[in-house]
């Protein structure tokens, strides 16, 4: 049913994206750091550290399979779970849990995953790391609208951007994945424009892994030895429920109070959803597949009993590496994500080790714990050779295109000088062409993320060369870097944007277009 820009305007209101049932009543927060964010501290008394059992996100069955296709079905919905123990958190949540169910599929197979739409906002999906057709890409204005309408009272939209939907849903949408690309960790998230922090920090994430018989083929760890751990922080009111500084409480304008435009830190760190959980963990090796599904904190990763080089890294955002690289830590930027092996068979039975943030002070400064807890037989290894892929000739490059992330006015962030307008087209790069992306980052760390397809970091005198296929690159402040593309599969209408989520909302994005 055609919607009116008038019936989109009353659907933009939410519904006290930042709660506690009295609105916002800010504990407390430090000075922010222009480089990560600003904390908010939380009014509910902290968990105890490592006494949570570690969950697993359960793995999504299809509905149905024709020919070629599987068919999913997932329902966005609010619903209440306990986070904190003896707490109850009100969600937003793909089929009502957080982190969502994982999507486990493989390569060469399409799959449609139809959303339902049960909360009371529009949403929309973006398959992070995917390679798919722009009508199901998840952009910002393609939206699914609630089922049944707003079932609260309107409220008017504040933003000075057009925000006119480029499509519109009602009730539900089918993504379309044809999944022409190799094995990798991806996830999903919701992607609505100017509204993608609080809907991600309410729980709208989730994993989608996707394999293919080159990973397979090799003697990875797998089964209960291969493990998704999705690492966020948040902060929690003192009834349990999610604490987000939202410029207004109703949910209807966007944006963040004060301070918090730098990004959102909280100050409890979940792993698949719980604080500080603990993992009972074989003397064995076990692959984990690390994915940064906060806001906009970093993490610096380390075992507190590792030795020298403890992460084996076999794989990265776009999949396995050419060869593993071992590592004494793993630093994460926002929507990042490492594969990473870990031997525990060096450690004793009864053996306790912190998985440590080294970028976090006190409680933040840890992140899980790791409990031996009995020998097993382990035929997995790490074999020198792990996957290939064409790397790629800077000289074949048809033009090199310069992008500039910086502050714009109070509360907004820029590229180009400019903050996002829907439908303005940036760059146009044609279908098969290689080209150079050069970034410079400002005095604020950018996790600067590409819709479409994966590039690789060229090395120059500031960063080494990146090993592997990335979508998102971790620049710090001050930093340029350089990436290479080539734009493959796909006409249609992408994105280039800021994956701290608070610079995203507050226009730290840019649409491109591919044509043949």
């Amino acid at each position: 049913m055609p919607h009116s820009r008038r019936d989109f305007l009353r659907m933009s209101a939410g519904t006290g994206l930042l709660l506690g049932a009295g609105g916002l009543v800010v504990a407390g927060c430090q000075p922010p750091n222009p480089e990560a964010g600003a904390q908010l501290r939380s009014s509910a008394k902290s968990p105890k550290l490592f006494e949570v059992p570690l969950p697993i996100p359960p793995v999504l069955r299809p509905s149905r399979s024709e020919g070629d296709t599987d068919y999913y079905e997932i329902t966005q919905k609010v619903a209440k779970v306990e986070i904190i123990p003896g707490l109850t958190t009100s969600i937003w949540g793909y089929n009502g849990i957080f982190p969502g169910p994982t999507i486990d599929s493989r390569s060469g197979r399409r799959i449609v995953v139809r959303h339902h739409n049960e909360l009371p906002v529009p949403t929309t999906t973006h398959l992070h790391g995917g390679h798919t057709p722009a009508d199901s890409d998840g952009y910002p204005l393609d939206l699914v609208m609630p089922v049944g309408g707003m079932r609260q009272s309107p409220h008017g939209h504040s933003s000075h951007r057009d925000m006119t939907p480029t499509h519109v849903s009602q009730g539900a949408k089918d993504y379309v994945y044809p999944q022409d690309q190799r094995a990798a960790t991806l996830w999903y998230h919701d992607h609505r424009m100017d509204f993608t922090g609080p809907a991600v920090y309410r729980g709208l994430a989730g994993f989608h892994l996707l394999r293919d018989d080159t990973e397979d083929s090799l003697p990875l760890p797998k089964g209960e030895y291969e493990i998704p751990l999705m690492i966020a922080d948040r902060s929690f009111t003192d009834s349990g429920d999610f604490f987000y500084p939202a410029a207004d409480p109703s949910g209807a304008s966007p944006g963040v109070k004060g301070d918090y435009d730098v990004g959102v830190l909280g100050d409890v760190i979940l792993v698949n959803g719980a604080p500080w959980p603990v993992l009972e963990v074989a003397a064995v090796r076990y692959r984990f597949r690390l994915l940064n599904a906060s806001n906009a904190r970093r993490y610096r990763l380390k075992l507190d009993k590792g030795g020298d080089a403890p992460f084996v890294q076999i794989g990265s955002d776009g999949g396995l590496l050419k060869a593993p690289v071992r590592r004494k830590s793993i630093t994460m930027a926002p929507a990042e994500r490492y594969d990473v092996v870990v031997d525990f068979s060096r450690y004793r039975p009864g053996t306790e080790i912190t998985l440590l943030n080294e970028l976090g002070d006190g409680s933040i400064g840890k992140v899980m714990k790791f409990r031996v807890t009995r020998k097993a037989s382990d035929d997995s290894t790490v074999p020198d050779r792990l996957s290939e892929f064409e790397t790629l000739d800077p000289s074949k490059a048809v033009r090199t295109r310069d992008f500039s992330f910086e502050r714009g006015d109070e509360h907004t962030w820029t590229i180009n000088g400019k903050t996002y307008e829907p439908g303005k087209i940036f760059a146009r790069p044609r279908i098969g062409d290689v080209e150079i992306w050069n970034l410079d980052i400002d005095g604020a760390d950018h996790p600067v993320h590409l819709h479409l397809d994966q590039f690789q970091v060229l090395g120059d005198d500031e960063r080494k060369a990146d090993p592997g296929l990335k979508d998102t690159v971790a620049l710090t402040a001050g930093q340029k870097t350089r990436i290479i593309v080539r734009f493959t599969g796909y006409e249609g209408r992408y994105m280039l944007h800021c994956h701290n989520l608070e610079h995203e909302d507050m226009g730290m994005m840019a649409d491109y277009e591919v044509s043949s």
